[in-house]
């Protein structure tokens, strides 16, 4: 049972990075582009941190962090980590379908040989 708590981290822990990535990228296409001015450059910079969403992103990661302690007490760095490359699938499909991102055929690859890896490093 101990154990499927620290796979319940893992998944939470790429949850809530994949979550706080997907809110940052709506957010800042929201802001636009950075201004050029350096005193608009900080003003920028103020209204997104101060953006509720953007906030809630960096909750997410603080949420990733202390998720990814609890599955550090009990699987291994070596093993755990690995796992968090589910990140790059579920970032590559979801920048697709919520930004219109193209997929293309060297993403898809390189998708593939990330899960080749998780597949393999989780055998030994």
């Amino acid at each position: 049972m101990a154990n499927l708590f620290c796979y319940v981290c893992v998944l939470l822990t790429v949850f809530f990075g994949v979550y706080g990535q997907l809110i940052l990228k709506a957010r800042i296409l929201k802001a636009g582009a950075i201004p050029a001015d350096f005193h608009e450059k900080i003003n920028f910079s103020l209204n997104l941190l101060a953006d509720p969403w953007v906030i809630s992103a960096f909750v997410g990661a603080f949420l990733a962090a202390l998720c990814w302690m609890g599955a550090l007490t009990r699987l291994p760095l070596s093993y755990a980590y690995p796992f968090t490359c589910l990140t790059f699938v579920l970032i590559l499909i979801l920048s697709s379908v919520f930004f219109h991102e193209p997929i293309t055929l060297a993403k898809t690859l390189g998708l593939a040989f990330i899960i080749a890896g998780i597949i393999i490093s989780s055998l030994g």
